[in-house]
């Protein structure tokens, strides 16, 4: 387990301000109330850990197969349905959405491998990401791969109420692999799998999935 590159400067201030709340309590704002120095420290000591526990990386090895589209992130399956994609396919797909809770790890990972397609990023709202208009209307970002398979699967990553910035490494023309990084999105979101009808899905709502290693459809 390491920690994630997109958390080093948030990490590095967390701990800056926490260290000065300290210092400031110590020596002028509750000087010599002993209790009240070390309750303010064990507060800071939790929130920096929930912190450093959100940029956390784990080390997976994602089994490569052109036939499996894996899950895109740690979370919880809250939606399956066919839905009229209106962004790039502008027709019916089979549509797989991920919530990701703000104590899952929040890396994006490359659920096929292939060449990107299209990298489209949208400014928007920040509605709770279980809403049904926060795939249209929040911050998102959205990436097509087309498989080794032939099928183009569209991927898109979604800000939620706490999610305020969304990192991509997708370009377009660009070869990925499965189970590589894709992006982050940081403090809590869902991520948007659109798969063509004809896919089979392997999970069903409710269930947790794994970044990288759960199959969510056979193509």
């Amino acid at each position: 387990m390491t920690i994630h590159k997109e958390g080093y400067q948030i990490l590095f201030w967390t701990a800056l301000i926490l260290l000065a709340v300290n210092l400031l309590s110590i020596f002028y704002l509750f000087t010599g109330n002993q209790t009240a120095s070390t309750l303010i420290l064990v507060v800071s000591l939790v929130l920096f850990f929930l912190v450093l526990q959100f940029f956390r990386k784990p080390r997976r090895t994602t089994p490569l197969n052109d036939q499996h589209v894996i899950s895109p992130c740690d979370g919880t399956v809250v939606v399956i349905e066919e839905v009229n994609e209106p962004e790039y396919f502008k027709a019916p797909r089979r549509q797989v959405s991920i919530f990701m809770s703000p104590l899952n790890v929040h890396i994006n990972f490359y659920p096929v491998t292939g060449t990107v397609n299209y990298v489209k990023y949208y400014p928007g709202k920040y509605l709770v990401a279980w809403h049904p208009k926060s795939s249209t209307e929040n911050e998102r970002t959205s990436v097509v791969v087309k498989a080794k398979t032939g099928a183009e699967i569209l991927l898109r990553q979604i800000a939620g109420a706490l999610a305020r910035r969304i990192v991509w490494y997708a370009k377009e023309g660009q070869q990925v692999q499965q189970g590589h990084e894709l992006g982050f999105i940081k403090f809590g979101s869902r991520v948007d799998l659109f798969l063509p009808l004809d896919a089979e899905v392997k999970v069903k709502i409710g269930e947790k999935t794994q970044g990288g290693i759960t199959v969510i459809a056979d193509l």
